[in-house]
């Protein structure tokens, strides 16, 4: 038995999650458990949205919109086009099938669910076999910091299409936040922990900063793996370089080794890397941490579980080392 712990959020997690879930319905020995930052949920015309939690359920049932990255593929737009007649606010659009998640779930939180437990019905219903689990059932909140003052996340990911730069990041709510006892448990019992390709500073800070994530996963022994969400100098999705750069950073692959050595010491053992960055293999190692230079673009299914296999392969090697 092998047992696998995600640590996602976005569309480079969610494509990672699904290639992990494609070898464990191959391998009956593998057991994948998908943690999922819960920052950038907010509430719109009155319901609960998440956005990472959503697009990494949808991707693992195979409806996710690949054209966008979010929502729901052949989705329609009835509900969102009679919003805009009303005067609603229409810079998130949300499709007819997406609205019924963000409906649903927002009954069963208001009907004393937690967010985990609606969570688990959400994918049971969907056929998703990997566990999917909220990072913590408390609220926390994702704000920016621009030359503008500070932003709801939202606000500055699609309101603003992340155009502005970014000078500070905070997470309301964090500090008084607990990670859930299944999030707990599947560290625990991880035999690999992955951090996904997803941003470091929007999606993964928030799960790691969780009270007893990272020791929690320090704990376990396990070897833990990242795979860097920067292609070539920048990010193949997104604001990660730029965030990178406008916090003190390099947007490179060293530069998110320099990240998560600094922000949690001690707790990668390995980066895996893209092919065009192989010139950063030994500045990375001197960093302390293993290397693996495979290609982490995932264009297809076949990419998503070969890059999958390799960053399992690599967890092993790391064990024997």
């Amino acid at each position: 038995m092998t047992r696998v712990t995600a640590l996602a959020g976005g569309f480079g997690g969610a494509k990672l999650s699904h290639g992990l879930a494609l070898l464990a319905a191959e391998h009956a020995g593998l057991r994948l458990s998908v943690v999922v930052n819960t920052a950038d949920d907010f509430e719109l015309h009155g319901l609960h949205v998440a956005p990472d939690l959503d697009t990494v359920m949808y991707t693992l049932a195979g409806l996710a919109n690949p054209d966008t990255g979010w929502g729901i593929r052949d989705e329609t737009w009835s509900a969102a086009e009679m919003l805009a007649t009303y005067g609603a606010p229409t810079w998130f659009r949300v499709g007819d099938r997406d609205l019924a998640t963000h409906v649903r779930r927002t009954a069963r939180l208001d009907g004393g669910a937690s967010l985990t437990q609606v969570t688990e019905e959400l994918r049971r219903s969907l056929g998703v076999t990997a566990r999917l689990l909220p990072m913590t059932d408390d609220r926390v909140r994702t704000q920016i910091r621009t030359d503008e003052g500070w932003l709801e996340f939202q606000d500055y990911f699609v309101r603003r299409g992340h155009a502005d730069q970014v000078r500070e990041l905070r997470f309301e709510g964090l500090g008084g936040a607990r990670p859930t006892p299944a999030v707990v448990r599947a560290v625990a019992s991880a035999d690999t922990i992955v951090l996904a390709p997803s941003n470091p500073f929007l999606s993964i800070a928030p799960i790691l900063g969780l009270d007893g994530v990272a020791e929690a996963i320090r704990a376990t022994g396990a070897p833990v793996v990242a795979v860097s969400p920067i292609v070539g100098g920048k990010a193949l999705r997104g604001p990660a370089d730029r965030i990178l750069e406008s916090l003190g950073g390099e947007a490179s692959a060293l530069g998110i080794a320099r990240h998560y050595a600094g922000s949690v010491p001690g707790l990668l053992n390995g980066l895996v890397i893209d092919t065009a960055d192989r010139a950063a293999a030994s500045p990375v190692e001197r960093l302390g941490l293993a290397v693996r230079v495979t290609n982490t673009v995932m264009r297809t299914d076949a990419d998503r579980a070969k890059l999958a296999a390799d960053v399992l392969g690599f967890a092993e090697e790391l064990v024997g080392a």
